[in-house]
């Protein structure tokens, strides 16, 4: 069952130059409780293409439904159905970890009490509990993005959107960043929608694979399909894989991606 399709989604801006496609056609299907590992070079419409399908960007051409709902005519029905983590995080440093993400629950219309259990709740999935009482700008990089993660769960999503997650935590904080995506598919049926630029990551994570390349759609399948179509072998690595479907490097796994 598709729980994201894209038909023709395209995005074009206009400069002083003239217009710019940053997405110029992209046909997606996406299935209910996977991970999919949304892939490409810098400037490839990867950012672009996960800001319209959550409806924070409007498409110029094409259309999109996400959990059966349209991203045209129904984009608070959008919303509800799916949570956004950005690359930036959004947490306010001023204030407790209970505090943001009780007022995350407020802004979903959930009463006082409400939140609060729903904070606890997700403080404890997500091993934040004995933090509860600290100030968030006091976190450390890798409890920074789980709290970033647990106010995109706040309203039980069911599709999460991870525009590059584990961009600069220490190896550590991204494998625990890996085990819990694992769980919120796994345990809650959660469909995960990544972009990154960590290619061992995506091959770690993802059920499946969509590279996309100058705003379109230029490979797709699982992990092993592509190493073995494209890489010419199923031992081959991702980065090679990578390579051959493009032409071009991600970005170094030490440098911030630029989002388009």
């Amino acid at each position: 069952m598709a729980i994201i399709s894209a038909a023709g989604l395209a995005r074009s801006f206009q400069t002083k130059h003239g217009p710019v496609e940053a997405v110029r056609g992209i046909d997606l299907t996406v299935r209910a409780g996977e991970i999919l590992g949304f892939l490409g070079p810098n400037g490839a419409g990867k950012t672009t293409t996960l800001r319209m399908l959550t409806t924070l960007l409007e498409p110029t051409g094409g259309a999109a439904t996400v959990a059966g709902h349209d991203l045209a005519t129904d984009p608070a029905g959008v919303r509800r159905a799916c949570g956004y983590v950005a690359q930036s995080g959004g947490v306010d440093p001023t204030v407790t970890v209970r505090e943001e993400l009780v007022t995350q629950g407020r802004l979903y219309r959930l009463t006082k009490t409400q939140a609060t259990e729903r904070a606890e709740e997700l403080t404890h999935d997500l091993d934040l509990s004995d933090l509860l009482d600290r100030k968030c700008g006091a976190l450390s990089g890798g409890q920074r993005r789980r709290l970033d993660i647990a106010m995109a769960l706040t309203h039980r999503p069911k599709v999460l959107f991870l525009d590059e997650p584990t961009t600069g935590l220490d190896p550590g904080s991204r494998a625990d960043l890996w085990d819990l995506v694992r769980r919120l598919r796994d345990e809650y049926g959660t469909t995960v929608f990544l972009t990154t630029h960590y290619l061992d990551e995506a091959d770690a994570l993802s059920d499946r694979l969509v590279v996309v390349d100058k705003g379109v759609v230029v490979a797709e399948g699982t992990p092993s399909a592509l190493k073995l179509r494209y890489g010419g072998s199923i031992d081959a690595t991702l980065q090679d894989t990578f390579l051959a479907i493009t032409g071009r490097g991600p970005a170094p796994a030490d440098s911030t991606p630029v989002a388009v």
